[in-house]
């Protein structure tokens, strides 16, 4: 049984989050918000798990370092200095940070980057995701998550590889480029769609959210599996055993 705090407690994955560690048997140790103390929260938990907003990782990963707990990261829209900031937490902790908890997108991306791999590099590969209206942040973390899946199957680095926003007259697509394209609308926890497109074929890989329960009882798990590892950084394909 683990104690497991929540960063983001008010937020609807914070809701979410309270009733996947009710139903895995795990124990709350509390929850914060903005502007509240995630050291104290820290200093009484296994593990935090932390969907808050990118401006509060680096003081997240601070509180976990100074309790010496792992912590699960499944905050979207962060950048390179975010992830700078998490290589350094993961020489002190475990960390975890993955843009999308579930264990099916998780598999998905497995099987992306199997399908990238086997695949010649003439079959064009383009991501479509939609989400609810609110959504803040595009492409979505999950599917950037799909886009370097299939980058580490072919070999190439997904940021000098991307296409997204087409509009107007854009010319040819690139040879090579992993494309995206992001839907908002109603009130969709989540779609993702990965088209590979061959010569007079097409394989398409999909997963549907129908309840964000599905991300907190993949992050439960994932953030009750760092409990006990040595400092480094983790993926939701190693709580797999992928």
């Amino acid at each position: 049984m683990a104690r497991i705090g929540i960063i983001g407690s008010q937020g609807r994955m914070g809701q979410a989050l309270r009733d996947a560690i009710a139903a895995a048997g795990h124990d709350l140790a509390g929850g914060v918000d903005r502007g509240e103390d995630v050291a104290r929260l820290a200093d009484g938990s296994d593990v935090l798990v932390d969907f808050s907003a990118p401006p509060a990782l680096e003081g997240n990963l601070h509180a976990a370092i100074g309790a010496g707990i792992p912590i699960l990261i499944g905050t979207t829209g962060l950048e390179a200095a975010h992830h700078a900031a998490i290589d350094n937490a993961a020489r002190a902790v475990p960390v975890l940070q993955t843009g999308n908890t579930s264990l099916g997108v998780t598999l998905l991306a497995h099987l992306v980057q199997e399908a990238a791999a086997r695949l010649a590099p003439d079959w064009d590969i383009e991501i479509v995701e939609m989400h609810h209206r609110m959504k803040v942040d595009a492409p979505s973390g999950t599917a950037i998550l799909l886009g370097e899946a299939a980058a580490k199957g072919r070999g190439i680095d997904l940021a000098t590889h991307t296409e997204s926003g087409r509009h107007g007259h854009t010319g040819a697509r690139s040879p090579g480029a992993i494309g995206f394209a992001a839907l908002r609308g109603g009130t969709v926890a989540g779609e993702h769609s990965v088209i590979l497109a061959g010569d007079q074929e097409r394989i398409t890989l999909s997963h549907s959210a129908e309840n964000r329960m599905i991300f907190a009882h993949g992050a439960v798990k994932g953030a009750a599996w760092l409990i006990g590892k040595t400092p480094g950084r983790y993926t939701m394909a190693e709580v797999l055993g992928l």
